[in-house]
C-alpha cells in the first residue's frame, strides 16, 4: 500500500539504497537531512544533489547549535576518525551521543507536519557491534514511543534493520543504482580515504559481489 514517509537520507550509500527502496515501493517521499556539526558535509552535498534529480522534497535541518549535547565523538569533535573496521573497540569513538534518538524525534514532528505514516532509517545489522542505536530493540522501542507521542501515530521503521551492508548493496544493484552517487567516508577529503570503518565496510561489500566501488579512493585495503 502506498504511504507517505519521511526517509532520513545522510547522502550515504545505505540510506541511499533506502531513499530508492521507499520509491520503488510505490510511496511518496519526503528526505530529510540533518547537518549536526559532523567534520565535512559532503554527504549532504550528494543527498541535495540526488533530491534534485529525483525532484523530491528534500528538507536540511541545521541543528549544529545542538553540538554541544552531542559532542565527544570523532565525527564531530577533534579527535582523529580511527581506522579498521567497525567490530573494533576503537571504532566505538565515532559514537555521536544519542544521535538517533535525537534525529527521529525531529523527523517524527516532521512527519506529523507533512502528514506522513512513517519514518524510515538506514540502520542495518553490521551498526549493531557499535552502536546501540542501531540496534533492533532500540527501533522497537523508537517505534512504540512515537505511535503515541502525537495525535497522529508515526511509525519507525528500519527495513535494513537485520540486513548486512552486503544486503543492501545487492537491493541497490537489483534497482539498478549507481553509488557514485553516494559518499559514505567518514572523511571530507577529495577522495574517500579507504581506511575508516565506513569505507572498509562499503569496499567489502562491493567485493563480495564482485565488483569494484565506482567512487575514487586515496587507498583500497
Amino acid at each position: 500500500m502506498s504511504e507517505r514517509v519521511v526517509v532520513i537520507y545522510s547522502g550515504g550509500m545505505d540510506s541511499f539504497t533506502l531513499l530508492h527502496r521507499a520509491l520503488a515501493d510505490g510511496h511518496d517521499v519526503h528526505a530529510l537531512s540533518f547537518d549536526y556539526g559532523q567534520k565535512h558535509v559532503r554527504e549532504l552535498q550528494v543527498a541535495s544533489q540526488v533530491c534534485e534529480q529525483l525532484g523530491l522534497p528534500h528538507k536540511v535541518i541545521d541543528i549544529r547549535a545542538m553540538k554541544a549535547v552531542m559532542a565527544g565523538s570523532a565525527l564531530t569533535g577533534g579527535s582523529e576518525v580511527p581506522e579498521g573496521h567497525y567490530e573494533e573497540e576503537s571504532m566505538k569513538s565515532t559514537v555521536v551521543p544519542n544521535r538517533n534518538m535525537i534525529l527521529l524525534a525531529l523527523a517524527t514532528g516532521y512527519a506529523v507536519t507533512v502528514e506522513a505514516d512513517a519514518v524510515w532509517f538506514g540502520a542495518h545489522g553490521g551498526d549493531h557491534a557499535i552502536y546501540p542505536d542501531c540496534r533492533p530493540e532500540f527501533v522497537e522501542k523508537m517505534d512504540a514511543v512515537c505511535r503515541v507521542a502525537n495525535y497522529e501515530p508515526v511509525r519507525i521503521e528500519a527495513p535494513y534493520i537485520r540486513a548486512s551492508k552486503t544486503d543492501i548493496l545487492a537491493d541497490g544493484l537489483t534497482m539498478g543504482l549507481d553509488y557514485s552517487q553516494t559518499w559514505t567516508c567518514y572523511n571530507g577529503r577529495e577522495k574517500a580515504c579507504g581506511a575508516c570503518g565506513s569505507c572498509v565496510e562499503r569496499l567489502e561489500a562491493f567485493a563480495a559481489h564482485g565488483l569494484s566501488d565506482p567512487l575514487a579512493y586515496e587507498a583500497r585495503n
